[in-house]
């Protein structure tokens, strides 16, 4: 059959709303770079005007062309070997989007997507499609389906009246001011453009939403949301970073065996909550200083950008300031804490360290009769007033920027023990700390749970617990545990465990 008509009969066959979520995840407005063939150049015309059109004219004709035209331009990509392109970005999100939708062409060479995952080294595990979403997107999709095309054209109004916003955009002057979302795909069209806009406009991005949850604020509950949703319940699913669908992110995990009995239980432990709460995990045993620059090279690599989080364990024997490495050598605990976070694929996600190892010889000894022998080692307010808020400063969008981000910001650093003291072990399973926070995350899967509540209640499990000494002293003592933060967002556990069995990727 020819190519042109197998094209139509495809585009035919796709419902309005879902043209307007294919288009949306197409025009990712996050692209990995540099890239081959990726530049700074305004993609304003490609990403805008096609919605604009929609709206204005309720015809999706500009958005049948650009679908046209990608399926045209990967039906001519030659494939390079070696040399990442923007296009095999394109190809990739392109694929997944196809896939997400269930609308993929019957006429997509998926030996090219195959080709491509080779270019990114892509892993068996790696080749799953729901890798290649994001993350993002797929949490502003889920806002939209909440919304009514009521709630939508509230947002548009809310919109239209900052004018140092929008004044001389030409696309906002297409639609116009006054918009009907009701036939079919428009409040999709719509509701994409405003987002793609703000985007464009550095006014949000995957971390930085308030200036939506704004728009969505201003919107009547009653008439814009669809049923068994809230204008809260909307709002409140911004404010969790998005980590959608599998895989929940990348668990590095570098454990020191050599002199730390019970480390292959530490391993053993994190991989399976790792697995379990639908990572994809590599291990590290015995890590060096140059295990550590290697790895720390390997997740420079494009494919990273994919991930929707970043989890590091890193266990081992250490002091005050350093931690001990396999050859004996020591590094900075602030020196390893602070290389990883300002690895560029991983910036505006959520990184998570546990660092496993004690942090001096201080013991939080207990004392008396009745501790011999015991050993487990063998008020909200409502800011929403007007009194209160007419007393708040009144900070505009021009004192706001969201362009320039602290390298530490959407990281958390967990300790299994506090500065200057021990990090107890037991001899066959290794590191309390290590068993105990796994068995907290594997118990509270499907309750909704942040990680940060769960590294709570394990402050208080693991405070509960009676340690003692290894050496001929024998001194009963407790631990204490805690984190540092610097997210922006909350961190939810996944409410399901993602199988990776059910895994729908191009040919090998």
């Amino acid at each position: 059959m020819d190519e042109v008509i197998q094209v139509t009969q495809w585009l035919s066959s796709i419902t309005p709303g879902k043209k307007a979520k294919l288009f949306f995840f197409t025009t990712h407005a996050d692209a990995p770079s540099p890239m081959v063939g990726s530049n700074d150049v305004d993609t304003h015309e490609e990403t805008q005007l096609p919605l604009a059109t929609t709206v204005a004219l309720h015809n999706f004709k500009n958005i049948d062309e650009f679908l046209k035209k990608k399926v045209n331009t990967f039906s001519c990509y030659n494939v390079i070997e070696n040399e990442i392109t923007k296009t095999d970005y394109e190809y990739l999100r392109f694929y997944s989007a196809c896939k997400y939708l269930d609308v993929v062409p019957p006429f997509l060479d998926l030996e090219k997507i195959s080709a491509i995952q080779n270019k990114f080294e892509m892993t068996d595990e790696e080749r799953d499609y729901r890798l290649l979403l994001d993350s993002a997107d797929l949490v502003l999709e889920k806002v939209c389906d909440s919304l009514k095309p009521a709630g939508v054209s509230q947002m548009w109004t809310a919109l239209r009246k900052d004018r140092n916003l929008i004044r001389g955009v030409k696309t906002i002057d297409i639609i116009g001011f006054f918009v009907d979302p009701n036939p079919t795909g428009i409040k999709e069209c719509l509701f994409f453009f405003i987002v793609r806009f703000l985007q464009k406009a550095d006014k949000i991005n995957r971390v930085n939403t308030n200036r939506l949850e704004r728009l969505i604020a201003q919107c009547d509950e009653s008439s814009s949301c669809e049923e068994g949703k809230t204008i809260d319940f909307i709002i409140d699913s911004l404010r969790f970073y998005p980590t959608e669908l599998y895989p929940f992110g990348f668990c590095l995990i570098m454990c020191v065996i050599e002199g730390r009995d019970g480390a292959m239980q530490e391993i053993e432990k994190t991989m399976e909550i790792s697995r379990h709460l639908g990572m994809i995990t590599h291990t590290e045993r015995n890590p060096t200083k140059e295990t550590i620059e290697l790895v720390k090279k390997e997740l420079m690599k494009p494919k990273y950008q994919f991930y929707s989080s970043f989890t590091c364990w890193f266990m081992s024997h250490g002091d005050s300031n350093s931690m001990v490495l396999a050859d004996g050598e020591t590094i900075e605990r602030e020196w390893f804490l602070t290389s990883f976070p300002d690895i560029s694929t991983f910036q505006l996600k959520p990184k998570v360290f546990f660092m496993v190892s004690c942090r001096g010889a201080n013991k939080f000894s207990l004392k008396g009769d009745e501790f011999e022998g015991q050993s487990a080692t063998c008020d909200y307010y409502d800011i929403g007033s007007a009194l209160i808020r007419n007393r708040m400063l009144d900070i505009t969008d021009s004192v706001r920027d969201i362009s320039y981000v602290q390298p530490m910001m959407d990281t958390l650093v967990a300790y299994s023990t506090i500065l200057d003291h021990l990090s107890g072990r037991a001899n066959t399973h290794g590191s309390i700390y290590v068993d105990r926070a796994c068995v907290l995350m594997s118990e509270n899967i499907s309750r909704g749970r942040s990680l940060t509540e769960i590294l709570e209640h394990l402050s208080q499990d693991l405070h509960e617990i009676l340690q003692e000494t290894m050496d001929e002293d024998r001194i009963v003592y407790k631990q204490a545990c805690h984190y540092d933060s610097f997210f922006r967002k909350t961190l939810k556990l996944p409410y399901t465990r993602h199988p990776k069995e059910d895994v729908h990727s191009a040919p090998q």
